[in-house]
């Protein structure tokens, strides 16, 4: 982990370092871990300012209301803090980090409870194979009345494999564009899923410029990358942290 982040660091890119837990999806489940991991980073990385720190990649389950999630940044936000009390924390939302729509909730119970701690961010994680109109509407909403940054979306469905949907994914870029809001794509690695922008056996030693080793995905994130935004859609930081997509590197060891 340390030497990912001293890499990104050493590339001038920013490095979300991700507590990716999944299964079981109560964060409270590991919370000692938690502290214990984050204490370690912060300590180490607290100097530099490309740091972001995830604290839970997608609570889920039905017992893991946004109460619990809450209660859980209440714990660990200070934690990290002791050691670093400037950078930026993204919490997860409920529900696999779909701000409570795949559990059939909305932004609504973030707006009127709120984590109370300064400079953080709420994620959001989108599939456009699966995630339709409510989950694009939700994500409008909750963009005009909290910070949001998108750390995880694929074009394919929510497995990470399948066909893409490459129309629904450019409706969330053009949203997020709207909305300046930040986001990382899933995943940078050559593994089977349509989602992996490599070309299985390309990794590690590449080719990895070009397009030749890149799969469908692949060519089509690596487009959105290099084509700068317009005037009107530059990121603004007034009221939030804006980070370039092109420079995002997930430390989460996937």
């Amino acid at each position: 982990m340390h030497a990912l982040i001293e890499a990104a660091t050493a590339r001038g890119m920013y490095a979300i370092v991700d507590w990716h837990m999944l299964d079981p999806g109560d964060p409270m489940y590991n919370l000692g871990r938690a502290k214990t991991f984050f204490t370690e980073i912060a300590q180490r990385h607290n100097g530099k300012k490309n740091v972001l720190y995830e604290i839970a990649n997608e609570p889920n389950g039905d017992a893991v209301t946004w109460n619990v999630i809450r209660d859980y940044a209440h714990q660990l936000i200070p934690v990290i803090r002791q050691q670093d009390p400037d950078a930026p924390i993204l919490v997860g939302t409920r529900a696999w980090s779909s701000l409570g729509v795949s559990a059939g909730a909305n932004e609504s119970e973030i707006v009127s409870n709120p984590v109370n701690a300064s400079n953080i961010m709420y994620t959001f994680h989108f599939y456009a194979a699966t995630h339709g109109t409510d989950y694009l509407n939700t994500l409008s909403r909750a963009a005009d009345r909290l910070p949001v940054f998108v750390t995880e979306f694929g074009t394919q469905s929510a497995s990470g494999d399948g066909a893409n949907n490459f129309s629904r994914s450019q409706q969330y870029l053009d949203l997020l564009a709207q909305k300046k809001i930040s986001w990382v794509n899933w995943n940078f690695s050559d593994d089977f899923r349509t989602g992996a922008v490599f070309t299985t056996g390309t990794c590690p030693n590449g080719p990895f410029a070009g397009t030749s080793r890149l799969k469908e995905a692949g060519v089509w994130i690596r487009d959105r990358i290099r084509t700068p935004p317009t005037t009107s859609d530059r990121p603004s930081t007034a009221g939030r942290w804006v980070l370039s997509s092109q420079a995002l590197l997930r430390c989460d060891g996937r």
